[in-house]
């Protein structure tokens, strides 16, 4: 049998790949992060599966459930939110499949800020504004994060910072981040993007606390902080479809 860590996406369930889909609609077992992942995505297991909602069940638990599908020969689509490989814990559990000599494979998925940036309608790497994406979380009440991985680390580049886990650690993002981009720095949080209910909130790292805090917005948000963000009228053009700069597929015209 096989293990299959799906990266479900945001929360639509139309921007599951097609692979994804195929394969939950295959495996007899299903485990779900039911707090990130909607029930719609998993709709598509097969009729009599077993479909488990793993937001109350510890890792000991969920590895319970595949060493018994393991001893009957079940697949099992364990299915995450976003990608798999961000965020979504699977190292932990590749480390104990990996001691119990069962096989795995990983799908990926879309990920939060590549959906954030579809519903902002926007682009995150502008020319000679923001060429690097920086994604990374606020520790809060989860696993520190590792020295040098600060928020002034990432500002001192002037990426675009994408941050997870931070909603309610606004005041912090704001004093750590205002000396490097300024206090009028735009900042976009979208609260669980793709899913119906989801959120746009739009403002500035000095004002987008209060917003979101009317908003009454505590969890399941992503914030995107950057001046791509913000009105780019007036940036270059790229090089990439610029006559003037002919490349390996475009060649050089002859006069």
């Amino acid at each position: 049998m096989t293990v299959y860590f799906i990266g479900a996406g945001p929360g639509d369930p139309e921007l599951l790949t097609l692979k994804a889909a195929r394969v939950i609609a295959e495996c007899p077992v299903c485990l779900y992060a039911g707090s990130l992942v909607p029930e719609a995505v998993v709709a598509c297991a097969p009729e009599g599966a077993l479909v488990m909602d793993t937001a109350p069940m510890t890792l000991d638990e969920t590895h319970g459930v595949i060493i018994e599908a393991h001893a009957k020969g079940q697949d099992v689509a364990r299915v995450h939110s976003g990608d798999p490989s961000l965020y979504g814990a699977i190292a932990e559990q590749i480390r104990r499949l990996k001691v119990d000599g069962i096989d795995y494979q990983i799908i990926p998925g879309v990920p939060a800020y590549a959906a954030a940036a579809a519903a902002l309608g926007t682009e995150l790497t502008v020319p000679e504004v923001a060429q690097s994406i920086v994604l990374t979380r606020m520790s809060m009440k989860s696993t520190g994060m590792p020295a040098g991985e600060t928020l002034e680390n990432f500002a001192r580049s002037g990426a675009t910072l994408a941050i997870h886990l931070g909603i309610r650690a606004l005041r912090e993002i704001e004093r750590q981040l205002v000396p490097y981009y300024g206090a009028d720095c735009p900042v976009a949080v979208i609260y669980r993007v793709g899913w119906p209910d989801q959120l746009i909130i739009r403002g500035t790292l000095t004002d987008v606390r209060e917003k979101v805090r009317a908003a009454k917005i505590t969890r399941t948000a992503l914030i995107l902080v950057g001046p791509a963000l913000g009105d780019s009228h007036g940036f270059p053009d790229s090089a990439l479809y610029d006559a003037a700069k002919p490349h390996v597929l475009r060649p050089k015209l002859k006069a």
